[in-house]
């Protein structure tokens, strides 16, 4: 892996959500309310040969999470917005498994046979499903989860 290889997949990934996320902190704390919500991958979780740039960055979107839900729930009580706020400003990412979407086109069948025999439920995603979690997580019912990696992915990481 180059050098370029590295950093643009780490600038992308990583430092992307980095300062998108700090750009809209600002206003939902100003607001007392918001969400991010992280897009991370399950080889952010397990690796895999030949993708060190790309499992780095998905993962630092873990630490990333933790560290601004901490940091956003701190700045609300500060802004003394945070008592009986039942909506809140929440931070969480989402982490799904193979999902049948054009990154996956160029994939040799064989090769997906045997990402499906690693997924206990048999089959790859599809977007809807990881577009649901998002939803629900962007929702004001989710106002009490931050902080959290949601893995979609039919369990191939148990």
């Amino acid at each position: 892996m180059t050098d370029e290889d590295w950093h643009k997949v780490l600038s992308v990934n990583l430092s992307g959500a980095f300062f998108m996320s700090r750009a809209a902190l600002e206003h939902m704390i100003e607001r007392g309310t918001g969400r991010i919500i992280n897009i991370s991958s399950i080889i952010g979780q397990t690796g895999n040969i030949g993708q060190t740039n790309y499992a780095a960055s998905k993962s630092g979107l873990f630490g990333l999470t933790t560290s601004l839900a901490k940091e956003a729930a701190f700045a609300l009580k500060k802004a003394d917005k945070l008592d009986g706020n039942e909506v809140g400003l929440t931070v969480n990412t989402v982490a799904p498994g193979f999902i049948e979407t054009e990154m996956l086109e160029t994939v040799p069948e064989k090769v997906l046979d045997r990402i499906r025999a690693q997924v206990p439920l048999g089959r790859l995603g599809r977007p809807n499903e990881i577009a649901r979690v998002v939803h629900f997580l962007a929702a004001d019912a989710a106002g009490y989860i931050t902080g959290q990696v949601w893995a979609v992915n039919g369990g191939q990481d148990m």
